[in-house]
């Protein structure tokens, strides 16, 4: 059966969401870095998902 293309995904994944628990958790464990951190980062730097990406990757070293 084909997919029904009137159901659309809604959610942003290219932002990364400090109110989602799973998300900093499955972000932190992902990086290498703890939960703490990645709210941190979201603070300091937004949610854009590359952003912070890039910016663990400088914590990380």
């Amino acid at each position: 059966m084909a997919d029904d293309k009137t159901k659309r995904d809604f959610r942003e994944r290219d932002r990364a969401s400090a109110d989602e628990d799973y998300e900093v958790r499955y972000f932190a464990k992902q990086h290498r870095i703890t939960p703490e951190q990645v709210l941190e980062l979201i603070t300091e730097h937004g949610n854009d998902r590359k952003m912070l990406e890039r910016e663990a990757r400088k914590l990380h070293g």
